[in-house]
């Protein structure tokens, strides 16, 4: 995947930093995804656009992981943690869920690209969650990919 090399967010995180926010979430990051964040932390990418269901989505920016997030970082509002903590009661239909279901990973304009862990958390799917359409404990989804690898490949200028 070609991305804006000087968009990348600094500094990339760790594998301890990325275990850490796994603890948090109660979800095990697929390792393509692990590698794109330490290379490409909250990236904009140049190869942006993707088609669903006859439809053009482009990425506005891939979300990254910071390790503190303090109102004075100009990148928190791109950091998944603040995204998810903003629109958890849209990506889940349980009030009692610990950790996470969906996890956004990618800004779409309106909507976040997404892995979703509720089929199978060890193999999560790529998939976008549609803002205008989720409710509160109640979030409407679109698989796009099996896999993030599968994702990229979809990618185009």
């Amino acid at each position: 995947m070609k991305i804006i090399e000087n968009t990348i967010i600094k500094p990339l995180p760790s594998e301890e930093l990325i275990e850490r926010k796994e603890k948090y979430w109660h979800q095990t990051l697929p390792d393509d995804y692990k590698k794109f964040l330490m290379n490409n932390n909250g990236a904009e990418p140049i190869e942006a656009y993707f088609v669903y269901k006859g439809l053009e989505y482009g990425i506005e920016r891939f979300l990254c992981v910071l390790d503190k997030v303090n109102l004075n970082n100009k990148n928190k509002m791109y950091e998944i943690n603040v995204v998810e903590g903003e629109i958890f009661d849209r990506l889940t239909d349980s009030e009692d869920l610990i950790g996470v279901e969906i996890l956004p990973i990618a800004d779409l304009g309106n909507d976040f690209l997404c892995l979703d862990f509720r089929e199978n958390p060890e193999s999560p799917t790529v998939c976008i969650w549609d803002d205008e359409e989720s409710g509160e404990l109640d979030p409407v989804t679109y698989e796009v990919a099996k896999t993030f690898t599968e994702f990229c490949s979809m990618l185009y200028e």
